[in-house]
């Protein structure tokens, strides 16, 4: 968590993502055979907003919930119609039955405790409810320049990411580990997202593949440069369509889980 701890990395996360988010909410909702807006949804591990922001075409109230209370720093400006909060997964500061739809893109990777986890997103879950889990990989490939999937692979080695500590998540996973629910429906997909190469490079310096560098003792400046300078060949022509894949998973309370605990607890309405 300390990686994503940093000003530079809220700011990164705020205004670099790719857009990715808003169309996997229009998935979601065909997904779910939504006919209009839920009364209210909640984001796991929100970071700085762009995953809660595209909520408000889906409900009526949206709030964020996220661990590192750094990177909420922009949230009310990315998404002003929404509220944040700093919490744990494991601990959601929101009354019992509440929530018609948890989202969490790719947070439930990173929790200390999955079960927990889930019991907490089931107490939250209003009847008939449902639990949307979706993440995307990097950014590294190009179908029309080969030359960028290469390139990446010298990014990776020059600065390399921090040991993975994430769980693997996917729909046949979660259809294991996500006791209490079961899955409704899934998709795998691939999305091309155009980028000049200014914009891929401010996207590169928001992985955690840079924090974690600069934690190594070298300077952001110096990686910046490093790929701006290697990357004027790859983006030669102008603007590429950098391709990121992901999945969707839709879960719902499976109904013959052994009772709901509905105990009422201090939090948001």
């Amino acid at each position: 968590m300390g990686l994503f701890s940093s000003a530079a990395t809220a700011d990164g996360y705020a205004r670099a993502r790719p857009p990715i988010h808003a169309w996997v909410v229009e998935r979601l909702a065909e997904r779910l055979r939504l006919a209009g807006r839920v009364r209210r949804a909640l984001d796991l591990g929100c970071g700085a907003g762009l995953s809660t922001a595209p909520l408000g075409q889906l409900a009526g109230t949206c709030l964020g919930i996220e661990p590192v209370a750094a990177m909420l720093r922009l949230a009310p400006a990315v998404a002003p119609l929404a509220d944040f909060a700093v919490a744990r997964a494991e601990a959601l500061p929101v009354l019992s039955a509440s929530i018609d739809l948890v989202t969490a893109a790719g947070s439930l990777n990173y929790v200390s405790d999955l079960d927990a986890s889930l019991r907490e997103v089931r107490r939250v879950l209003a009847p008939g409810g449902a639990l949307a889990v979706y993440d995307f990989g990097q950014g590294r490939t190009c179908r029309e320049a080969p030359a960028l999937g290469r390139w990446f692979g010298e990014f990776e080695h020059r600065y390399p990411l921090p040991p993975d500590s994430a769980r693997h998540l996917d729909p046949l996973a979660l259809s294991t580990l996500a006791t209490g629910f079961r899955l409704q429906d899934s998709l795998e997909f691939e999305r091309g997202v155009a980028f000049s190469a200014r914009r891929y490079l401010d996207y590169l310096m928001s992985e955690a593949n840079v924090p974690m560098a600069v934690e190594r003792g070298i300077r952001e400046e110096e990686i910046r440069a490093w790929c701006a300078r290697t990357l004027r060949p790859v983006f030669a022509s102008g603007t590429r369509e950098v391709v990121f894949r992901g999945y969707l998973a839709c879960l719902v309370a499976d109904a013959g889980e052994a009772g709901r605990a509905l105990e009422s607890t201090a939090g948001w309405e």
